[in-house]
């Protein structure tokens, strides 16, 4: 049997605010689906509420964009 080697491995904050603005979209989505998000909330609204305060200084609204961008190809790519 080959041995297993485990590496600790830990996020960049960066990739902490990619990951927490993926799972934003998604859930943004659910609640849009359900009609259970508060009246007039953005997106951005809600992934800024969402993130905690040491992240939202790595935020930006590139940042979304891009993320936004390719959840949304590789959504359509599974179709």
């Amino acid at each position: 049997m080959p041995e297993i080697k485990i590496i600790n491995m830990v996020l960049t904050e960066k990739e902490k605010a990619i990951s927490l603005i993926s799972n934003a979209i998604a859930s943004y989505s659910l609640f849009t689906e359900k009609g259970s998000l508060p009246e007039k909330m953005s997106l951005i609204d809600f992934i800024l509420k969402a993130a905690p305060d040491e992240l939202k200084p790595i935020i930006s609204m590139d940042l979304i964009d891009e993320v936004f961008k390719y959840v949304s190809k590789a959504r359509m790519d599974d179709s």
